[in-house]
């Protein structure tokens, strides 16, 4: 079936569904396979729940005209976002790197909203699945639209960019994330690179942290708009940061005060600046963007629960990420701190070490108490009197339920597996 005839029946339907969960009136619902579903067997339930057509990529499935018989569906949406895209004609900005990129996105989107129609991935589905789904979420009233992009191996970026086709894109750091799949650090860095590789090839533009030497280096010879808290002949000049323990931001004499904790933050904040100075949002308006974005799942969440403060940052870890939430939490002035830190995932043969190395690195930090979460932590524990090592969440459970914390900034810091959030209920 080609790909052309199947946009035109997309274009008669009010929203796409991979989920019979999410099925709205007259949807758009493509039946997808994994390793435990095949949702080829939700077809006929789809069209009944309200699909004006369903895409299947089995015959035995196919129930009438409004079942659209294709090779392989998963393919299919992937083809049909990139026509869709096409299309619309719109500019797209491609973001990509190990931390801080989807909240880097909702604070670009704050910002671009201010002036312009725009539409960003949802949540995190910025994998083969949900950057097709993104694209299909934009419709003629889009004028910019922001796909984010997940990858944890080689050549992801550079499908994930076949079909988004981004006109500008930004890479928000190179970090020790999915080491497991890329291959190391240095396979992190060629990995997230191949974005700048298609928009070169594309004569697209890039957003540059000119403060990073990485970004410099591989982008070299791509346009670019750069921001700097060094340089002052960079696009966009960031004069001060300061984190107390919400980021602000001094930008031609103007503080942006953020409602974001941690100085890691700065650069999401810096990126959504620029960003918006490129496409000429007016300064007044970034600022109350800026101002105005609250962070929501358990991303850089400052709260209070009885006398303590609490920074929960428990959506997800690596050792890069990890350390800059260590060297914030290190910079508050609080009489008591603690930090509850779960393992990080996906680091593969290097995944002792890096847990090794995490610990040694705090060694000398003696005025945080330390509770170690997780079977890779609690194969490098150490014996240091502020250190506390747990192999599993229960045994955790256990031990704090009758220990008393108060008047204490407690960091919460996990890979998404852990499920850290569950410590707040046991404060």
């Amino acid at each position: 079936m080609e790909i052309q005839y199947l946009h035109k029946l997309f274009l008669e339907c009010s929203s796409v569904a991979t989920d019979t969960r999410k099925i709205e009136k007259n949807s758009f619902f493509i039946a997808l396979k994994g390793d435990r579903f095949d949702a080829n067997s939700f077809a006929n339930e789809a069209l009944d729940l309200g699909a004006k057509y369903v895409v299947i990529d089995d015959k035995n499935f196919y129930k009438n005209s409004h079942t659209l018989l294709v090779k392989d569906s998963l393919r299919t949406l992937q083809d049909l976002a990139k026509y869709h895209r096409d299309y619309l004609n719109l500019k797209v900005i491609g973001l990509t790197g190990s931390n801080g990129k989807t909240t880097t996105k909702e604070l670009i989107n704050a910002v671009l909203s201010q002036k312009y129609s725009v539409k960003a991935t949802v949540g995190n589905l910025n994998n083969h699945i949900g950057v097709p789904l993104t694209l299909l979420s934009f419709d003629t009233s889009t004028e910019i639209g922001i796909v984010e992009m997940g990858a944890n191996h080689q050549k992801e970026i550079e499908f994930l960019c076949d079909i988004a086709q981004p006109d500008y894109g930004y890479i928000t750091n190179f970090g020790k994330a999915h080491l497991e799949g890329f291959g190391g650090y240095e396979g992190v860095i060629k990995g997230k690179s191949e974005m700048y590789q298609f928009l070169k090839n594309q004569n697209g533009k890039v957003f540059i942290n000119a403060d990073d030497s990485i970004q410099l280096e591989k982008s070299n010879g791509i346009p670019a708009f750069t921001f700097s808290t060094k340089r002052t002949d960079a696009d966009v000049f960031i004069s001060k940061i300061e984190a107390n323990p919400f980021v602000a931001v001094t930008f031609q004499e103007d503080v942006i005060q953020s409602q974001l904790v941690g100085i890691y933050n700065a650069n999401n904040i810096n990126a959504a600046i620029t960003i918006g100075t490129y496409f000429h949002v007016d300064q007044k308006l970034i600022k109350e963007a800026i101002e105005n974005y609250n962070p929501t799942n358990n991303r850089s969440q400052l709260s209070k629960k009885g006398s303590n403060q609490l920074i929960l940052d428990a959506y997800n870890a690596n050792p890069s990420s990890m350390t800059v939430a260590l060297e914030n939490l290190r910079q508050i002035a609080a009489p008591r701190k603690i930090a509850f830190l779960g393992d990080m995932f996906e680091l593969g043969t290097e995944s002792e070490s890096e847990h090794r190395a995490l610990v040694s690195s705090i060694k000398n930090d003696i005025e945080t108490t330390f509770y170690f979460v997780g079977s890779e932590f609690y194969n490098v524990k150490s014996d240091q009197e502020n250190q506390y090592f747990f192999e599993t969440f229960e045994d955790l459970q256990k031990y704090i339920s009758v220990v008393v914390f108060e008047n204490s900034t407690i960091l919460i810091k996990g890979s998404r597996g852990m499920a850290l959030e569950r410590v707040v209920d046991l404060l």
